[in-house]
């Protein structure tokens, strides 16, 4: 792990021991979040066939601009890839951190995804 820093390397780590034990299927698919600096990303992943089926962030069409990497941005970015998901008929999923802490955007992105309609 060559030029990570301690909160990067730390990070990482969690991520591969939390991925030990979540996969993600065509019928329950894997909610994986990842959060920089300045935006937010969620993608719906079905770790069987390798194929993400939905994604937002907040770099997407309708909310560049208007959103960033903050609670109301994450839950924007929630709401968004809940209705990208019912429409493909996706309604369970799996929830993957990423190694973030389930606090602040993460907490404000699941919530929205949960009043979206996707159940974990």
């Amino acid at each position: 792990m060559k030029h990570f820093s301690k909160r990067q390397l730390g990070r990482f780590k969690r991520h591969v021991r939390i991925r030990k034990t979540l996969s993600g299927t065509g019928a329950r698919p894997r909610l994986s979040v990842f959060k920089s600096a300045k935006h937010l990303y969620a993608q719906l992943i079905d770790d069987v066939a390798g194929m993400t089926l939905a994604s937002c962030s907040t770099l997407d069409k309708g909310l560049k601009g208007k959103t960033k990497a903050t609670v109301e941005g994450a839950k924007q970015v929630g709401l968004t890839l809940a209705e990208r998901a019912r429409a493909k008929g996706i309604e369970k999923v799996v929830f993957d951190r990423s190694g973030f802490r389930y606090h602040g955007q993460l907490k404000a992105l699941a919530e929205a995804a949960r009043e979206g309609g996707l159940q974990f």
